[in-house]
Formats: C-alpha cells, structure tokens, sequence
C-alpha cells in the first residue's frame, strides 16, 4: 500500500508528477457473476460537504448504486496514491461508460482527508478535471472540520495520524493508506482494493458482479429477502 506524500497545494504546480506504472497484476481475474463478493460491513451515516458547500449525508451516495469511495488529498503529489487512484478510477470510468446500462448504475465518491485546506471552492476546482462528462456521477465531499471527518475515517478502518495546532484543535489527518472501497446498492462495503489489488479489471469484473446480483440472486440478496 502507498501513503500520500503532501505538499501545500500552491506547490502543486511546481511538481512534475510522471504517470504512475500499475502494479504488475499475477493472477487472471474471475469472469463476472461466477463469485461471490461478501459483505464486510455497513457504511454508517454522516453529514458532509460537497463541492458547492451544501450539507450532504453520506448514505445518499453510498445506496442506490455501486459506489466506488475513496479518501484523498487535492495537493497529494505521491505518484503511488491520490494521482495514481484518480488516474485508475479515469480509467475505470471510461471503460464503464462503454456500458450505458452499467453506466448508469455505477457512482464514484471521494471524500478529502484535509477539510481545512480542501474547502468547498477548492474541491469544484479539483473535481473540474474529473467530471466533464454528464453520463456519470463522480462526486466530491469534504467535511466541516477534520473533528467531523474523523468518525467517518474510522468507520472505514482509514488509520491515520492527526495534525494538531498549538492549542491542540485538529487540523488536518496524515499518512492515510491508500484503499478504495466497493459499496453495494444497499450501503454495505463488498471489496476494499489496496494499491497491489487497484487494477481496472480486478475493480470492473467486481462491479459487474454486483451488478448482475439481482438477476443472478447470490447468497447474500436470498438471505435478505428471507429465502
């Protein structure tokens, strides 16, 4: 797994970041809907802020549709983290859009881990380059302070490590590790792709997977209905 390295993002522009080169993959992916994705947990609730400054609740963007959540920095410069994250989930859009069923029933959420410098204003900049193309939802969301933002780093088990000011009020999480989160229509966290599992494939094939649950009836949609 990669931690993002940080830098102010007035010095963003002056970092060459290169394009980062994917981990090799080893093994061949299962076709989709020949497996199971269990559910690990549920994705509990909370308030946030999206790029035009309006309250949120996270439940409306973690049910409904797969969503793919993930935690970043806008000024990450770590060619293995945010950039190398973005670049995979680019990647991963477009091949889903290919697919205008999927399409339609596929969301991308990232959530900054810096509410204090990734405000409101700037994540509508920064989620400029990601959402030109209106046959997909891709959503940003920061918090009202790095107090707010804490409960939701924990309950996706984000370890991290917190800046304080000198009077001790936090200011910003640290040295997050990199991990993207597969969620289920009804909220629940099905995959979490660490950097050596982060390949468009792998992610795709899983998401076809849940996708094709409700025709296909897995376990876990039988055990929910009761049958």
């Amino acid at each position: 797994m990669a931690a993002c390295l940080l830098t102010f993002a007035s010095a963003q522009a002056a970092v060459d970041v290169s394009p980062a080169t994917a981990p090799r993959m080893e093994f061949t992916p299962l076709p989709p809907g020949t497996y199971q994705l269990h559910a690990i947990q549920p994705v509990e609730d909370a308030t946030l802020l999206d790029e035009r400054g309006r309250a949120v609740r996270l439940s409306t963007l973690t049910k409904g549709k797969i969503t793919l959540l993930t935690f970043f920095y806008t000024y990450c410069v770590d060619p293995l983290g945010c950039p190398f994250a973005h670049q995979t989930l680019t990647m991963l859009r477009d091949r889903i859009l290919r697919e205008r069923e999927l399409a339609r029933d596929v969301r991308f959420v990232g959530i900054s881990c810096d509410p204090s410098t990734d405000t409101p204003d700037t994540l509508a900049r920064y989620a400029a380059d990601f959402t030109t193309d209106s046959r997909f939802e891709w959503r940003f969301l920061t918090a009202r302070s790095v107090s707010a933002l804490l409960p939701v780093l924990d309950d996706f088990g984000q370890d991290v490590s917190v800046e304080l000011d000198e009077s001790g009020r936090a200011t910003r999480a640290l040295h997050h590790m990199l991990k993207v989160f597969l969620i289920d229509h009804r909220g629940r966290v099905r995959e979490i792709y660490s950097l050596a599992y982060l390949q468009p494939e792998v992610i795709l094939n899983d998401i076809r997977t849940l996708y094709l649950e409700p025709h296909t009836g897995s376990a876990d949609a039988r055990t929910a209905a009761g049958r």
